[in-house]
């Protein structure tokens, strides 16, 4: 999935004051890791993905594969976090 640029900077507006709901440690991507994402995306639609210490991939590697993984798009990488989007059923955010 892609993003126009107009709807990932809305998308960043609405991510920025979001707490991370998945951290990826030094396991890196894992099964579970992936699972804990495909719950989160299904549940708000825009997650918050953050990196740890422990975790010594590349972070735009990293948001690369797990957007592939969860079929998401990647809304940002900014530091140690990752905003993921993907739309639901239910259409909770209205992209422009």
């Amino acid at each position: 999935m892609e993003l126009t640029g107009k709807q990932a900077r809305f998308l960043r507006g609405l991510g920025h004051h979001l707490k991370p709901v998945v951290m990826i440690g030094k396991e890196e991507i894992n099964a579970a890791v992936i699972s804990a994402t495909e719950e989160a995306l299904t549940a708000h639609e825009l997650i918050k993905v953050k990196l740890q210490e422990g975790c010594l991939s590349d972070r735009k590697s990293v948001a690369a594969a797990l957007a592939e993984a969860t079929d998401a798009a990647v809304a940002q990488v900014l530091g140690k976090s990752i905003l993921l989007y993907r739309p639901s059923d239910e259409h909770k955010i209205k992209l422009p």
